[in-house]
């Protein structure tokens, strides 16, 4: 091993320091890199990988559902913008704003998109205008700009990456099938891809995206019990469409409004996957969206045939699934460290023993059990131990989220569970006042989260005002 090698630098322990923990993961395991503009992020290598896999899979499934990917522009005019009132007052705190092309000021400002429904909704009035152009399924994958105060890594940047779907339709039930669908597809690829359980739900409407009639969320529970929003659907109704002049012929030769949705995931699903599924040795990734899905650690390699059959065995699981051979002079117990700090799900540990008795030694990531596997066996028995790395994490997360879940009648109850227990959903009834909303969060500290889909019938009264109760809810702090 060369002299100037070390073993992978510790971790604060996420019991420690939750929020230092998460710095040193993204830092240590290469993920990003900090630029001299504050919330503006070099995402390395291996996490734009980790999305490419996030943005491989989901691409796939809408257009499999009719999407297809468009391009709109980055600068929106100010006129532009202003066209949608709540949408405008919305978002305005966040907007940067372009003021000169090159030495010239602009005769209108340009506002960097923090959001494209304005130019969507532009390019719909130049298009639609009969029954048959309906409807239009877009989407499209971009970087937006929101001036956030406070910054982290992948959950609040200044510049993110993430995808929008835009659609609009003849009829509010087609809209708001198309709202619902994709609520479901982001909640399936959640569950399915990145092994982390959501909670389907309708937001409250002082919660809602600015301009809709109704928007519709997956909330997650990190591992310290805070909530993290993975994903939002809006039903836009005919508002948009009425603020900007997109109008229609229909079948029965009437002039009339469509109907639009807006959908969308950003790159703060990677710091959900950290939050969700990592440990003090660094990431533990979901196989689905693992840059390296295996990596082969040769052990005695100075040994004859030990990295032939190394190679060997790399050509052979190439094939199948996204594999790295580490050759290099660092020892074993090094790329084990290395390799657990950048998550990967499954390592193939073959010596010159291991060899004699035609077998390897196979690690999963997520618990480190270790087993023998027979090298006839080995491209199946790979696929059986990435499914049981999806499974277990998948099983851990969910029943951390169930230790921290919390049913409470009162708002005396919802502090003495947080206390006692820590951060983590509170389940509990609701008027539909949003006085009594805004009262729980001031009392508690705790914020609705989102209008579970599946209810709960905790008791028969709102945990604030003790009138008859509407709704249970999902309340929890938040990133």
């Amino acid at each position: 091993m060369a002299q100037d090698k070390k073993f992978v630098e510790d971790i604060t322990p996420m019991d420690v320091d939750f929020a230092q923990w998460y710095t040193d993961i993204v830092k240590k395991a290469e993920l990003v890199e900090y630029t001299s503009v504050k919330g503006c992020l070099v995402i390395r290598p291996y996490a734009y990988a980790i999305w490419e896999n996030i943005q491989k899979i989901l691409d796939k499934r809408f257009k499999e559902l009719g999407h297809e990917n468009v391009c709109m522009p980055m600068f929106i005019p100010e006129s532009l913008l202003n066209k949608e009132k709540d949408h405008v007052e919305g978002f305005a705190p966040e907007v940067a704003w372009v003021t000169h092309g090159g030495n010239e000021p602009l005769e209108e400002r340009l506002c960097v998109r923090p959001t494209s429904e304005t130019l969507f909704c532009e390019h719909y009035a130049n298009i639609v205008h009969s029954y048959r152009d309906l409807p239009k399924l877009y989407n499209q994958w971009v970087s937006v700009v929101r001036w956030e105060k406070t910054t982290r890594p992948f959950l609040r940047t200044r510049e993110f990456l993430w995808q929008e779907g835009h659609t609009i339709h003849a009829t509010a039930e087609e809209a708001i099938k198309e709202t619902e669908q994709m609520l479901n597809v982001y909640a399936d690829f959640c569950e399915q891809a990145l092994a982390m359980p959501v909670i389907k739900g309708k937001k409250t409407e002082s919660d809602k995206f600015a301009g809709a009639v109704s928007t519709y969320a997956i909330e997650a529970l990190m591992h310290d019990g805070k909530a993290l929003q993975a994903g939002t659907s809006h039903y836009f109704g005919d508002g948009f469409a009425k603020a900007f002049g997109i109008n229609y012929t229909d079948k029965e030769n009437k002039r009339v409004f469509p109907h639009q949705t807006s959908w969308g995931v950003t790159t703060r699903l990677i710091g959900a996957v950290i939050m969700t599924h990592g440990d003090d040795s660094g990431l533990a990734l979901p196989p689905a969206i693992a840059p390296v899905q295996v990596v082969i650690v040769p052990v005695a390699q100075h040994k004859e045939g030990v990295l032939e059959k190394a190679n060997e065995l790399y050509t052979r699981l190439s094939k199948l699934y996204r594999v790295k051979l580490d050759s290099s002079d660092n020892s074993p117990g090094w790329k084990f460290a290395e390799y657990e700090m950048k998550g990967v799900p499954l390592r193939i540990e073959i010596g010159p023993r291991d060899i004699e008795n035609g077998v390897c030694v196979a690690v999963t990531r997520h618990n480190r059990e270790k087993t023998i596997v027979a090298l006839d066996e080995l491209e199946s028995k790979v696929g059986e131990l990435l499914t049981a790395v999806h499974d277990g994490l998948y099983a851990k997360a969910l029943a951390n989220r169930e230790k921290h879940t919390y049913r409470c009648k009162t708002m005396d109850e919802i502090k003495e569970r947080l206390e006692k227990d820590g951060d983590g959903f509170v389940m509990a009834m609701w008027c539909g006042e949003e006085e009594c909303e805004d009262k729980v969060k001031e009392v508690t500290g705790v914020g609705s989260r989102c209008i579970p889909f599946e209810q709960e019938n905790i008791s028969d009264v709102c945990v604030c005002c003790g009138k008859k109760a509407k709704h249970s809810v999902c309340w929890g702090k938040a990133y």
